[in-house]
């Protein structure tokens, strides 16, 4: 039932599958979860141990639990995709694992091994196959996290962290599925920078984040778009997601790596447009720069790019000083072209010319 590197535990009470069917007609994203969930443990003597596969159910922390005082805590985000053979495939999680080593050594945690991360995820969709939805566009998001388990209450790396795989069919991330989303300029609030956590993909620069997502949910937005901490000029990128940017002569532009997160499907979108010819640069580009160049025309589309939304178009920009609109408003051309090939990639529905996907079960 599961990997080799994990014991399995049975949910004595799994959902019966009547109603898993009814509710994967509609899973929505982040809200259904599965029947078990992945656990490790680490310690300085003990190093990781006692790897399971076991029934999903709450935690029990004390509360001197060393992750509520100082926010240890780093997590990753990628999806199982049930394919249409009938197998079940990841996609590039070798990057996931790589970046959540990074992600560990910058907020001084232990660092999981490809083996063990791999693992995790592997074991859990076996034990959890049947989550997977089967509607169009949907999969079985998957969510690793680690955090400071130890109980003290000094500052210092802790000397004990639990680390868990859990699971959530997903459907659309933005509610509705709009054709576009409307984000919102933050003047006031910053996410991150030099030298601060933003490459990092941990908590505490999600929680800096709600505030000014907020913000953009009062002003009729779908999404924060933040700015430099020093100039308050420059584009950093989305509450949750990577920006790009194209232009009339066909090419793109997305901002350069630093303070934003390195996404794994950023990484994936700039390498299809170099495959398809399209010429892509890593440079900074500024806020009223982007609008003058969406008044022009000389910007045609927008998009942004994550995990959990994969590619979704950018139609208007709200700000204190009025909005503007990104071509017509809606999905480009070469957006659209984007997706459909990475989707297609990821659900190995065309040639992987990169070994992107890998299959298991």
């Amino acid at each position: 039932m599961s990997s080799p590197l994990f014991q399995f535990e049975a949910n004595p009470a799994p959902v019966e599958a009547n109603e898993r069917s009814r509710l994967l007609e509609n899973p929505g994203f982040g809200k259904l979860f599965t029947d078990h969930m992945a656990m490790v443990r680490w310690s300085d003597d003990k190093g990781w141990h006692d790897a399971k596969v076991m029934p999903r159910g709450p935690l029990t922390l004390d509360p001197a639990t060393a992750v509520l005082h100082y926010a240890q805590e780093i997590f990753e985000g990628l999806k199982a995709y049930r394919l249409d053979d009938g197998g079940t495939a990841l996609f590039r999680p070798l990057e996931n694992a790589r970046r959540f080593r990074e992600s560990a050594e910058r907020m001084a945690m232990p660092l999981l091994p490809d083996d063990l991360f791999l693992g995790s995820i592997e074991a859990l969709v076996k034990a959890d196959r049947d989550w997977i939805p089967s509607i169009d566009g949907s999969s079985l998001y998957l969510r690793p996290f680690m955090f400071a388990s130890e109980v003290f209450l000094g500052v210092k790396p802790a000397s004990e962290y639990l680390y868990l795989v859990i699971a959530s069919p997903a459907g659309n991330y933005f509610k509705g599925g709009a054709p576009a989303v409307t984000i919102w300029v933050s003047d006031h609030y910053t996410r991150a920078a030099p030298g601060g956590t933003g490459a990092a993909k941990c908590g505490g620069n999600y929680a800096a984040s709600l505030v000014a997502q907020r913000e953009a949910i009062a002003q009729g937005c779908d999404q924060v778009v933040f700015l430099d901490t020093a100039e308050r000029r420059w584009i950093d990128e989305l509450g949750g997601m990577n920006l790009f940017f194209v232009f009339d002569d066909g090419s793109m532009l997305t901002p350069p790596l630093g303070t934003i997160l390195p996404g794994i499907t950023r990484d994936s979108v700039l390498t299809l447009a170099r495959d398809q010819g399209i010429a892509v640069r890593e440079a900074p580009y500024a806020i009223d720069q982007w609008e003058a160049d969406a008044k022009s025309g000389k910007l045609v589309e927008t998009f942004a790019c994550g995990t959990a939304a994969v590619v979704t178009p950018v139609g208007r920009v709200k700000s204190r000083d009025g909005e503007f609109t990104i071509g017509s408003g809606g999905p480009g051309q070469v957006t659209q072209a984007l997706k459909a090939r990475l989707t297609a990639i990821q659900r190995a529905q065309t040639p992987d010319p990169h070994g992107w996907v890998h299959r298991f079960g």
